[in-house]
């Protein structure tokens, strides 16, 4: 039995890592190409928020609302992605990852007179692509932004140093900055070398991942979000 639950335990350790690189190999592409294509950053909120600080400071009031916009923008992309996944009885991930394919394809479409729309279309988007794991075995993951990932594994660091030898809570953090990384190039030299088709391609490659998860079972889709928990019944006045 101990065997049995360790197997399945690595199991759903390794199906949510091969899932988080795929779905930061996602972001990192659009984040590249929507900076390219927009000039302004599509998941990448805290760069975001500093910019639009230094344009309010200088004058440039327009691209200030703007960019604290798309950050609202961004935090309902996030709520959207939690209401698409528990909404659904089942493939949660599958249909997080096809409402952000088809958000994308949108942008895509869009004319070019129409930037600003398509913009925000990639920032709901990338929004609510964090939807689709939360945890691996309880460890958060940041799918969108490697920040916090960078920030765990430098105290992951600091804590092996000082003699904690339990390495794989920290360790599973390098994962989502390497597909990131490798999202981010790929993205950068689809959108010199093809910048026509480059938000369709970032697309078609969220459509792909989403289908590889229609295959997943689903109590392991389950496995990677957080439960809702409803509020509990008010108890009866005097008792404890």
């Amino acid at each position: 039995m101990q065997r049995r639950r360790k197997i399945i335990h690595t199991r759903r350790t390794v199906t949510g890592l091969a899932l988080v690189a795929a779905i930061s190999f996602v972001a990192g592409m659009t984040d590249a190409v929507g900076l390219i294509r927009f000039g302004d950053f599509v998941s990448f909120m805290t760069g975001n928020t500093t910019r639009a600080a230094l344009d309010f400071a200088g004058g440039n009031y327009s691209h200030a609302l703007i960019l604290f916009l798309a950050l609202w923008v961004f935090i309902i992309g996030n709520a959207l992605g939690i209401v698409i996944a528990h909404t659904v009885s089942a493939r949660r991930a599958f249909v997080v990852l096809a409402s952000v394919s088809l958000l994308l394809g949108i942008a895509a479409a869009l004319p070019a007179d129409l930037p600003r729309v398509a913009f925000f279309l990639v920032v709901l988007a990338m929004g609510a692509i964090n939807a689709t794991v939360e945890h691996i075995e309880g460890l958060p993951i940041g799918l969108t932004y490697v920040t916090g990932a960078l920030s765990r594994f430098g105290r992951g660091i600091g804590r092996w140093l000082v003699g904690d030898r339990n390495p794989t809570g920290w360790l599973i953090q390098c994962v989502p900055w390497t597909g990131m990384a490798g999202g981010a190039l790929s993205g950068a030299f689809l959108t010199r070398y093809a910048p026509d088709f480059a938000l369709w391609v970032v697309s078609l490659v969220a459509l792909t991942v989403a289908l590889v998860t229609a295959f997943l079972p689903r109590p392991l889709q389950l496995h990677f979000q957080q439960p809702i928990k409803p509020a509990g019944r008010a108890l009866p006045r005097g008792r404890p």
